[in-house]
């Protein structure tokens, strides 16, 4: 009977592509893995793999074995939900992916909500980007993650994660307190064409899309600082250091202290949860995505 430890790694090594990186995200070292694969290889009786180069490359046979092994463990991880499906009382551990914004506006809402509702589960919640977070997800490093998506913008789409919608969240230019509002969208964007920004650093899906956007008005922002914290936001544009563009959650249902403008079109950023399709019916999955669609309506309600 093959080992389900070692068809994980197996799994985990199509999906990270290096030795390292399936040791790191499983906590062994990389000769443990290596001895693991070695091992699963003589369970089978043909090599699953072969090396190229420093790294390795799947055999036919390691491509046709990881397709079944997902299949087990998704099963495994099928029998698990059907047996807490049959408890009264919701239980057990699930693992959340978040990233800044959601954690500060709407974790404390939720645990406080499942902590009365059911105190017998088990939350654990990490910072991540969504980008790292949904691999987690796949890879199940997490149960659930928090993400979200810029207007214009995809992110690439995992056929083994459902999407649910949380709430669409208004982005509006922030700017120092006293600002007068204006009455075009598209004018008071275009009047911060000389002044200094924050945004989050390069690379990340936000920072993308607000030069884009700036671009689309006509001038490329001067970004002076590059922060990933958006309370660090706020406190510059307070003290009128610099603009931004600030979404509606950061304030987490408290009144904003800085003068926001809308933007031309109205944009709303998509916050949504992911989860493995296997665990959608997963009670504990389920009351976690209750509590956050609670806290949302009352902080941004429809």
């Amino acid at each position: 009977m093959l080992d389900v430890q070692r068809l994980r790694m197996l799994v985990e090594l199509s999906r990270r592509g290096t030795l390292s990186a399936v040791a790191d995200a499983l906590s062994y070292s990389k000769a443990s893995v290596s001895q693991q694969l070695s091992a699963l290889e003589r369970e089978v009786g043909v090599p699953l793999l072969r090396r190229v180069g420093r790294g390795v490359q799947f055999t036919p046979q390691g491509n046709v074995l990881v397709a079944e092994a997902i299949g087990i463990l998704d099963q495994l991880e099928h029998a698990e939900v059907a047996v807490a499906e049959s408890l009264t009382e919701v239980t057990g551990t699930v693992h959340i992916a978040v990233f800044q914004s959601t954690a500060h506006a709407l974790l404390p809402g939720a645990l406080a909500t499942l902590r009365e509702q059911h105190p017998a589960l088990r939350v654990e919640v990490t910072e991540s980007d969504p980008e790292t977070g949904l691999v987690g997800v796949s890879s199940r490093d997490f149960d659930l993650i928090l993400a979200e998506q810029y207007p214009g913008r995809t992110r690439p789409i995992h056929a083994d994660l459902d999407r649910l919608v949380l709430v669409h969240d208004p982005i509006a230019l922030a700017r120092q307190p006293g600002t007068p509002e204006g009455a075009d969208p598209v004018a008071a964007l275009w009047s911060t064409r000389d002044q200094p920004w924050v945004l989050e650093p390069a690379g990340t899906a936000s920072r993308a899309w607000a030069e884009q956007l700036c671009r689309t008005a006509g001038f490329e922002p001067d970004v002076r600082f590059e922060v990933a914290d958006l309370t660090a936001h706020v406190r510059l544009i307070r003290a009128g250091l610099a603009v931004g563009l600030l979404p509606g959650l950061v304030w987490a249902g408290e009144s904003p202290t800085v003068s926001l403008t809308p933007l031309p079109d109205e944009p709303r950023r998509e916050i949504f949860s992911s989860t493995r399709r296997v665990s959608v019916a997963a009670p504990s999955i389920r009351a976690v995505r209750r509590a956050l669609a609670s806290t949302a309506e009352r902080i941004l309600p429809a």
